[in-house]
């Protein structure tokens, strides 16, 4: 398996060489020169698998030449060892036809850990015996930092920096990352937004002297070898509710398009999903894209469901490229110059045959924590909620399984829990005394020059 960057002139690359780059050299995100498909007896022989098993099948086709099957089940299981459900993404049914799939029993009570702890090992695995090191530079909105951290954190030859937007993230979400004294792990504060340190660590990956400097890598869905982890649970939820003989569709809370593209990469694949509902808060730039072809950035609103606080979505741009048959170098270069953009015919249409999209209110949010809460004694987290209260808006077939893909355990968003439902979410057990522990981090002004040079003084340069 080769893959292609979406701008078209960064070099095609093998599985490894995607892990360890992330971005591709000319500022676009990789994707597989050719989608595998399953077949319908293929997925049927999905059905009984364990979590692991199922990662195989799912992940092997996309691995090549540099895993064998062996070492890909070594790696999965020494990975999904570390989750706390023995089904690793276990689905609950909420009514007749609303299921939850449960993606928080990682060690950081989020969906981001079911990749990161996979991708954590692959890069140990593919940095062992080079004498290289590897500089983890991330954006985060909440979830993805600590999840990335807790897989890196004492890892030999990586270093990882993780810019957070302080003050925009939960208590539980800041201290998982913060609390975590390892030496190679450092946690920066900036001044800004999500959307302003994304836009630093994309700036840090085109920079010509910083990446020659260091070896430099992504760990949130712009990394190839995350989305690629997050297929799996598609095709282990949708063989569960009926999969090939049966469709289904799934409602996912977004923010940076990675986790519902993985659905997509799914559906590419042969797995019968009949709709895929993106599910936006107030910062709705996904739902006016799908709805409407108007993919124009504005300003970020700070809500209860800080992960999606996102006005630029990365991973859109894996979408746009697949429906534009070409590089869409063009069209991404005159959306980071205007911060406006419009959707073609082409991808328009390609996008409504499989995608919709609902942007659901603050009081849509609650509304859907109490309903889980009262009809179903399930407490969920607003992100979750989100999801949820689309997939109940959602106009499907009535036979047709809706499962809301539950990003986050409720205990991460305690407050926001509360308000809504009067219930108080605890943190399990196994994350122990994270409100007794010391913290560590920096603030920094959200600036090229302050954060490069930051890193630039606790970074391995390259040989």
């Amino acid at each position: 398996m080769r893959y292609h960057s979406t701008r078209g002139t960064a070099p095609q690359l093998g599985f490894r060489e995607v892990t360890l780059a992330g971005l591709a050299s000319d500022g676009g995100l990789y994707v597989p020169e050719a989608w595998p498909r399953f077949t319908p007896g293929q997925i049927a022989g999905l059905k009984g698998l364990s979590y692991v098993e199922t990662a195989v099948r799912v992940m092997l086709p996309f691995v090549g030449e540099d895993l064998s099957e062996a070492e890909l089940r070594e790696l999965c299981t020494q990975a999904y060892g570390r989750f706390s459900h023995a089904a690793v993404t276990p689905l609950v049914q909420l009514d007749h036809r609303h299921f939850l799939l449960e993606l928080f029993h990682g060690p950081t009570l989020a969906f981001k850990d079911v990749a990161l702890q996979l991708l954590g090992l692959l890069f140990e695995k593919f940095l062992s015996g080079t004498g290289e090191n590897l500089t983890i530079v991330g954006a985060t909105s909440g979830d993805t930092g600590s999840a990335a951290i807790d897989a890196v954190a004492g890892r030999h030859g990586i270093q990882v920096f993780m810019l957070h937007p302080k003050g925009r993230v939960s208590d539980v979400q800041r201290r998982q990352m913060t609390t975590v004294l390892a030496p190679n792990v450092h946690n920066i504060a900036i001044q800004g937004s999500f959307d302003d340190a994304q836009a630093l660590v994309k700036a840090m990956f085109n920079h010509a002297d910083f990446a020659a400097r260091f070896q430099v890598t992504a760990v949130n869905s712009i990394n190839w070898a995350r989305l690629m982890a997050q297929v799996v649970y598609y095709f282990y939820a949708a063989v569960r509710l009926g999969a090939p003989e049966r469709q289904v569709a799934f409602s996912v809370p977004t923010g940076n398009f990675g986790d519902v593209f993985a659905g997509y990469v799914a559906a590419k694949m042969g797995l019968p999903v009949v709709r895929l509902i993106v599910a936006t808060n107030v910062n709705d730039i996904l739902h006016r894209a799908l709805s409407s072809g108007d993919y124009s950035a504005g300003t970020v609103t700070p809500t209860a469901a800080p992960s999606m606080d996102i006005q630029v979505s990365s991973n859109f741009e894996r979408l746009l490229f697949d429906f534009a048959g070409a590089s869409v170098a063009g069209q991404m270069a005159g959306f980071e110059s205007s911060r406006t953009m419009r959707l073609t015919n082409a991808q328009q249409q390609g996008a409504a045959a499989l995608f919709s999209s609902d942007r659901i209110e603050p009081g849509q949010m609650n509304e859907a924590m109490r309903w889980a809460s009262s009809e179903a004694g399930q407490v969920i987290d607003p992100h979750s909620a989100i999801g949820l209260a689309a997939a109940r808006r959602a106009d499907l077939s009535a036979d047709v399984p809706i499962v809301t893909l539950a990003t986050a355990h409720p205990a991460k968003f305690a407050d926001a829990v509360e308000r809504a439902t009067g219930t108080r979410a605890q943190v399990p057990a196994r994350v122990g005394d994270l409100f007794d522990r010391q913290e560590r981090y920096d603030v920094l002004p959200a600036t090229f020059d302050a954060v490069t040079a930051y890193i630039a003084e606790r970074a391995h340069p390259r040989p």
